[in-house]
């Protein structure tokens, strides 16, 4: 027998549960299919959740806030144990969790367990025998952690980035193999428990898509806090004996030995079992689904979203696929086109933002532009929470004062960044800023302050730092 369905969504991910949630929500049938027990994927079980849970952990636990604000040491780090540490991150990961059932079921959405994989093109079947038809199909199986075939993931101190949520001792080595956004997060975390990190890259920088002041600024505060950088190399070799450290070959010929060894080598899209190829579909590299801009497969009435189409993969991104994908799906008249401008979130200790332009970008397209900075140093909330570091930059266009581009590193960051993404989803800048009223003491009144320094520049009172200086301007 088969069940017949408006929407067969292939993934209980943030993706796929919000593409679900907005079929039924304009009361079309669904079906959502998730291959384990409980929906959520790496997003709420094993990924972004429970590492910004246990980042917060780490934070208030090992005592880094209160010996900058108090200079002494309220640490319970001495006593406290994994378990301890990994408490919060299953109560917030699994009220998430339940928060996500529970919408589903006011939307009406038939939730089927097992692994899902194509049968013809609008035919899913669900392990081990359950068949669904759906009109529309829309695939949000997610990503894995890639597997280097160097490295013994067998060994209870290799782990991947999804493994290491589960790590039982708290080592006191820790090399971190590979400093993208996640490896850089992980590495962060560990560190402010007191674990000696040792994170390793082939590249000679770190996190090279943000603007470079802002990764700078992540990457001087990362080794202040006792990361240590090895650039330019490359894991050739991992042996890991039963017992005693795990030892890295790099390929300058040296070694490194670690308690435990985290491999963040990036992600592979969930697709090899999906038997894509009986529904029309052909996978790309890793794993990718090709999509048009409206999230629409080669097949016409297939949609994906999230991990499984690629960059920027990120849960806030995917949810938004999933919700323009469905209407566009069924014609709801609601969202047809993802935001122009989407924000980046890095949850590094110092946290970081982005949304827009960077310097970099600009000066390869030749657009004249204006920076304005505001220092969380000279202002009292900065003061106040004891964030001596962080900064808010704006990017204007010279021109007209428009606002290109947000870059934020320091406390609530991630936050902070969503005043200027605004700004520039409503095509305004400096005259916003100079008209807006901002609660005192706040971290929002940066984007005050920033806007002056650049308004200054712009009139050739001050230095301008984009390399063309104004007729007039005081050096």
């Amino acid at each position: 027998m088969t069940e017949d369905f408006d929407v067969v969504v292939i993934g209980g991910g943030p993706a796929g549960i919000s593409g679900a949630n907005t079929a039924g929500i304009f009361g079309k049938r669904v079906a959502l299919v998730e291959k384990l027990r409980e929906v959520g994927g790496a997003g709420i079980n094993t990924g972004t959740i429970p590492s910004k849970t246990l980042r917060e952990t780490a934070l208030a636990l090992s005592g880094i806030r209160s010996r900058k604000l108090f200079g002494v040491d309220l640490s319970l780090r001495r006593e406290a144990t994994v378990r301890d540490f990994m408490r919060h991150k299953t109560t917030v990961a699994v009220h998430e969790r339940r928060r996500r059932e529970e919408q589903m079921r006011i939307y009406n959405v038939a939730a089927f367990h097992g692994a899902a994989s194509f049968v013809d093109p609008n035919t899913v079947r669900v392990a081990p025998d359950t068949l669904l038809r759906g009109e529309r199909i829309l695939i949000a199986t997610g990503s894995s952690p890639v597997r280097p075939a160097e490295f013994p993931f067998e060994h209870p101190r290799v782990h991947d980035t999804d493994e290491i949520l589960e790590i039982g001792v708290l080592p006191k080595t820790l090399a971190v193999v590979g400093a993208g956004v996640i490896g850089a997060e992980y590495a962060c975390t560990f560190a402010a428990l007191g674990v000696d990190v040792h994170l390793i890259d082939g590249r000679d920088s770190l996190l090279g898509f943000l603007d470079h002041e802002i990764s700078e600024n992540i990457e001087r505060a990362m080794g202040a806090a006792g990361v240590h950088f090895i650039w330019k190399e490359k894991v050739t070799r991992c042996d890991a004996p039963p017992t005693g450290d795990v030892t890295l070959t790099l390929s300058s010929g040296a070694t490194l030995a670690a308690n435990d060894v985290l491999v963040a080598a990036g992600r592979k899209s969930n697709t090899a079992d999906l038997n894509l190829a009986v529904a029309g579909l052909t996978p790309g590299k890793r794993g990718l689904i090709k999509v048009d801009t409206h999230c629409r497969s080669e097949v016409p009435h297939i949609f994906a979203a999230g991990d499984v189409i690629g960059p920027p993969a990120l849960a806030a991104t995917g949810m938004e696929q999933a919700r323009m994908a469905m209407c566009v799906a069924f014609g709801f008249d609601y969202k047809n086109v993802v935001a122009p401008i989407l924000p980046t979130g890095i949850y590094t200790i110092p946290e970081a933002s982005m949304a827009g332009e960077t310097e970099e970008s600009l000066k390869e397209k030749g657009i004249v532009y204006v920076v304005g900075r505001a220092r969380y140093m000279d202002n009292p909330r900065g003061q106040i929470i004891g964030d001596e570091n962080g900064l808010l930059k704006l990017i204007f266009s010279r021109d007209d004062m428009r606002l290109l581009g947000v870059h934020v590193v320091g406390e609530q960051a991630t936050e902070l960044v969503h005043i200027g993404l605004l700004a520039m989803m409503s095509n305004s800048g400096a005259e916003l800023f100079n008209r807006t009223c901002f609660n005192y003491p706040t971290l929002g009144d940066l984007y005050k302050y920033a806007t002056y320094e650049a308004i200054l520049k712009q009139k050739g009172l001050i230095v301008d730092d984009s390399g063309q200086l104004p007729t007039g301007t005081v050096s």
